[in-house]
């Protein structure tokens, strides 16, 4: 296993190689005074661990820590402080480990036995996630599916790393500058602490990202102060539904199944259970893709005779859209095709109910035909869509 090192105090630095070369199974491929130095050779030397000093006047560890997992993502941090109150941030940080100065041997044995089974087991998960591309899925709840499993609800360390990952993931492949990030995130911290959560939490969101065995990547834009993600090596299951969804033209007898499928795969609302404000014109957006694709599906179903299609398809949009009035209103005339006419007043009234909630009355084109139906009852033949 290679390790690097860094730490700005000389003896420091030395005691920690002298320890670490007397412990077996690791090798010590770099130390560094700078730590601008190390950021630059961590790409080329490629480290499974670096052991890191958390306090350096010239980088602040945390940076130094975002910078080198950009360039090296597989690598495992180790902080090393004189201090407890970093201990208890590295921690925090879902570092992997944390040693307190001055450095005893035996701590560093127990850490180095962490590391080797870390790296094994990462590397063991790394081969069997090749096989094929992970699937995040972004409708209702944000979950990961690995290959040949179910699909399991991400897990974050914070609720603001949660939040930074669904945002950058939302804007995937564009730059997004440092000062919207502390404006969504921190608006009322100073610049100096904002930039620190922001490095702590990009630091999270990455160590969590590689313990989910996501193969996403979050690139430091220096020069432009921002951050890409790259998630072209995963599938996103709203960006599959939207593909499919452009690629399969009008409802026919021969891709009848795949609409169905299409209608099927909507779980339910972007980002629905994180509710985040940003996420609402790209939410609104998708829900009226799929009503619209409901609605034509239910449609074919009606004008093929498949009635009973037809209802299970509008009961579905119901469910997920109590207020959405065209689903009352393709049941109602349902029902009136099947002379069920108390179906048809439960419809009408259930509707009526639900926009008293919202002090609105049903709209002019389904009052004018429920009056009409009440008149005329069976005999009323169905409007044209």
């Amino acid at each position: 296993m290679k390790a690097m090192l860094v730490d700005d105090e000389r003896l420091a630095l030395m005691q920690l190689e002298k320890i670490l070369k007397e412990i077996p199974g690791i090798e010590v491929i770099g130390t560094y005074l700078e730590p601008n130095q190390a950021i630059e050779a961590v790409g080329k030397l490629m480290p499974d661990v670096v052991f890191l000093d958390i306090n350096m006047p010239e980088i602040y560890g945390l940076r130094a820590a975002e910078l080198m997992q950009e360039v090296c993502p597989a690598v495992e941090i180790v902080f090393v402080t004189a201090y407890d109150e970093y201990a208890v941030q590295a921690f925090e940080l879902n570092a992997l480990d944390y040693v307190m100065k001055p450095i005893q041997r035996e701590r560093l044995s127990r850490t180095v036995q962490r590391l080797q089974q870390t790296v094994d087991s990462s590397s063991k998960q790394e081969q069997s996630v090749k096989s094929s591309s992970v699937l995040i899925r972004c409708l209702q709840t944000m979950q990961i599916e690995l290959p040949g499993n179910e699909p399991v609800t991400l897990k974050w360390r914070t609720a603001k790393a949660q939040e930074l990952f669904a945002y950058l993931l939302h804007y995937r492949g564009q730059l997004v500058r440092k000062g919207e990030l502390f404006e969504l995130l921190w608006p009322d911290f100073e610049m100096e602490k904002a930039k620190t959560h922001l490095y702590t939490t990009i630091y999270q969101v990455r160590q969590d990202l590689k313990r989910m065995g996501a193969d996403i990547e979050i690139r430091s834009l220096s020069i432009k102060e921002g951050y890409a993600l790259d998630a072209s090596r995963v599938r996103i299951d709203v960006e599959e539904w939207e593909q499919t969804n452009r690629a399969l033209g009008i409802v026919s007898a021969d891709n009848l199944q795949e609409h169905q499928q299409l209608v099927d795969m909507y779980a339910g609302d972007y980002m629905a259970d994180c509710d985040y404000l940003w996420a609402e014109n790209e939410r609104q957006r998708l829900r009226t893709l799929w009503l619209q694709q409901a609605l034509l599906l239910g449609d074919y179903y009606t004008r093929e005779g498949m009635l009973t299609e037809a209802m299970m398809v509008y009961h579905r949009m119901q469910r997920q859209y109590p207020y959405y009035e065209e689903s009352y209103f393709a049941l109602m005339q349902l029902y009136s095709l099947l002379k069920e006419r108390t179906a048809v007043e439960e419809q009408y009234k259930r509707l009526a109910s639900v926009l008293e909630e919202l002090d609105v009355l049903p709209n002019d084109k389904i009052v004018m035909w429920y009056e009409q139906w009440k008149g005329f009852g069976s005999r009323l033949e169905r409007p044209a869509q």
